[in-house]
């Protein structure tokens, strides 16, 4: 018995040993080829290749040692795969490297705040799902490689706990390398917030069909949302939060290649708008036709409406390339109004300034938060400063470092620091979503829920703090408020929630740390 045992596991090997080149060689061959185009696109590319690493939530600690240990790994296994004594040890290292890529992706995508650019090459056309799945495809074919390269079965038992220990190492490196750059990006901050007890309580919850839907505005009846993926479709909800209704937007010109259209809805009038054309369309709300009031008459990148005439932008300057913000009055000559003493410059006058601009129709103030510092200007309808106010946190000099690439871009060399996003605001309130986790604050809590800091924009008071939970494992992406309601898209989910009192003018107000009115 134990003879006959011995002979079929001989046959065995013998079969193993006449198909492992038939399957490990094309795959190794493959990876030869996989790992000098990405190795190849790296290096002719290698100052955008490591802004992009630099850029990555999960990298940013480890930037300049990751940018050049890829690349370096990448030829390295080329070498291994390329040399037939070599090439086990070169699958077990494509195997590794493969791992660790896998489980970055799966990092991005459930554990990051933002996700950023693909890597270049033909990769860059696949989104982060279909890229995860390549890469686990990818590290099915190795493993393949790896056990019919290995002839004997007691060596090939071998080679399941190896590839096991590979796999494991590989993903722990990433998950470690994760941990250690959130603790240095997000480093507790030296302010306290104080949470307002269950202020908001879910109400109503309506599907939506897509993630890409923003908040365009609201009126007494309906709250209206545009969609950045069907950039022609406003979408409104009525008061009974019961159902979508869709509406076709057709504009009287359209021979023009949009890339940024934008709904914004105010009173019983849309605006309908592409500042990189640049083109303003206006309608009424029970109309699908869009008619041109503005044409080339100014460049910008974010607009606010004042009212039927009169809107706030944000441009960038053709003589400085700073941003600059502006009146653009339809009815006036000229119809453009450039003031560029508003936003403060402290670096680049680009990414330093960067933020958010609204306009609030109750308090006819016009806001606009800075993403990258503590402060917020509150300004009247003719963009005349009222007040310069701070938020709770400390970071009071926007830390981004711009750098110029050599084919004139500018981007930033690592990830920035991120304070304010999320602006909404009603009357005398501002609700602004935050990126700074506060003293005694619990990481699993901010994990799963989003911070929303409540500020007067009559002075300077901070009113309290509030938790959004995650929808689906999907954190909040817009917000609207109005007195009665809280309004939150997440995810494929559209959320009303009800205040606990009658009026968010209710919530309890008190002084706050760190607030310093300038």
């Amino acid at each position: 018995m134990e003879t006959h045992t011995i002979r079929i596991n001989r046959h065995q090997n013998i079969i193993m040993k006449r198909i492992a080149p038939i399957i490990s060689l094309p795959i190794a061959y493959f990876f030869i080829l996989l790992f000098c185009y990405a190795g190849m696109s790296k290096v002719l590319d290698f100052e955008n290749f490591q802004v992009q690493i630099a850029q990555s939530p999960l990298l940013t600690a480890f930037a300049g040692p990751v940018s050049y240990s890829v690349i370096i790994s990448e030829f390295i296994i080329v070498f291994l795969l390329l040399v037939p004594r070599l090439r086990l040890m070169g699958l077990y290292a494509s195997l590794g490297i493969m791992t660790a890529f896998s489980v970055y992706i799966y990092l991005i995508l459930n554990y990051s705040d933002s996700v950023p650019c693909s890597c270049g090459g033909i990769l860059e056309k696949m989104g982060w799902t279909e890229h995860l799945i390549f890469n686990m495809a990818c590290m099915v074919l190795a493993i393949i490689a790896i056990i019919t390269h290995t002839g004997r079965r007691d060596t090939r038992q071998s080679a399941y706990l190896k590839t096991a220990a590979v796999i494991f190492f590989s993903g722990l490196i990433v998950i470690l390398m994760f941990i250690s750059s959130e603790n240095s990006i997000r480093k507790e901050n030296n302010f306290t917030r104080r949470f307002l007890m269950h202020p908001i309580i879910e109400d109503k919850v309506l599907e939506l069909d897509n993630e890409h839907y923003y908040f365009a505005g609201n009126n007494d009846e309906y709250v209206f949302l545009g969609n950045k993926s069907t950039p022609l479709i406003l979408t409104s909800v009525g008061r009974n939060f019961t159902a979508l209704k869709p509406v076709r937007i057709y504009p009287d010109q359209t021979n023009f290649t949009y890339t940024n259209l934008q709904f914004k809805v105010t009173g019983s009038h849309y605006f309908l708008y592409d500042g990189s054309v640049p083109i303003l369309y206006k309608g009424k709300t029970t109309d699908s036709i869009a008619r041109t009031i503005s044409y080339n008459d100014a460049y910008f990148n974010q607009l606010a409406v004042i009212d039927s005439s009169r809107f706030a932008v944000r441009i960038r300057s053709s003589e400085t390339g700073e941003y600059e913000l502006g009146m653009l009055a339809i009815n006036e000559q000229p119809k453009f109004k450039r003031l560029d003493n508003l936003l403060e410059k402290q670096i680049d006058g680009i990414f330093d300034v960067d933020g958010q601009l609204m306009a609030d129709a109750k308090s006819k103030n016009i806001l606009y938060m800075y993403a990258y510092r503590n402060q917020f200007l509150v300004m009247d309808d003719l963009l005349h400063i009222k007040s310069r106010l701070k938020t709770i946190d400390t970071i009071s000099r926007a830390k981004v470092e711009p750098v110029t690439l050599s084919n004139g871009d500018t981007k930033l060399k690592s990830r920035p620091l991120q304070v304010n996003s999320g602006l909404t605001a009603n009357g005398p309130l501002l609700f602004n979503q935050s990126h700074l986790v506060g003293r005694y604050e619990s990481k699993e809590r901010w994990r799963n829920a989003t911070v929303v800091d409540i500020y007067r924009t009559d002075k300077q008071q901070y009113l309290g703090s509030f938790y959004i939970d995650h929808a689906d494992q999907k954190p909040v992406t817009q917000m609207l408020v109005t007195d009665h309601y809280l309004y939150a898209v997440a995810g494929r989910k559209l959320i009303r929630y009800r205040y606990r009192t009658s009026n968010v003018k209710y919530f309890t107000t008190g002084e706050a740390e760190n607030l310093i009115q300038e």
